[in-house]
């Protein structure tokens, strides 16, 4: 069966950006998808499209097909009370690397990576992590097969969540986001 639209698709994969593994699956527990639905980048899809189990593919893809360039504009100084929980300072979240989740004015949540702490304020990053990096993949297909009305009502692809990701299910990807679909 080869990988198309609307196939469940298992993939064993590394994700190598500045000649660093910045992320892969664990052995055994491939990253499964509904493909041509969208969850996955659209030319990560399009290199494995038609692709069968046990190809393998290896392919880079640019900032502009992975996740964007850098937009200096989703760097921003925040006035530092914004961090207050109960009357203290949030310090625990406030270090050079710590991801934040916040809202903007219209209640939108949006992750945020701390840049710099100051003495009034704190510089933000809303860029995705990935934003700016060219993206290394190497992928093997490990399985294809008809989508079943089970795998259209969600829950972990990995098998250890249930219904979702818990604080220790695994299934986060590089950004800290459940990978359950």
């Amino acid at each position: 069966m080869k990988v198309e639209n609307n196939k469940m698709v298992g993939v064993d994969y590394k994700l190598t950006v500045d000649g660093q593994i910045a992320d892969q699956s664990r052995p055994g527990q491939p990253l499964e998808f509904i493909f041509g639905t969208g969850m996955l980048l659209p030319k990560f899809e399009e290199a494995i499209q038609g692709k069968e189990v046990g190809d393998r593919v290896e392919f880079t893809l640019s900032p502009k097909d992975g996740y964007g360039e850098l937009i200096a504009e989703a760097i921003v100084d925040l006035p530092k009370d914004i961090f207050m929980v109960d009357g203290k300072l949030a310090e625990d979240i406030l270090f050079a690397g710590s991801q934040v989740p916040m809202s903007d004015a219209q209640g939108n949540r949006m992750m945020g990576i701390v840049r710099e702490v100051g003495d009034q304020t704190v510089k933000m990053d809303f860029n995705h992590p990935m934003a700016g990096k060219t993206l290394n993949f190497e992928v093997e297909v490990v399985s294809v097969r008809d989508v079943t009305p089970e795998d259209l009502q969600g829950g972990c692809s990995c098998g250890e969540c249930g219904d979702g990701c818990s604080e220790d299910c695994g299934c986060e990807d590089h950004d800290g986001h459940c990978n359950c679909h």
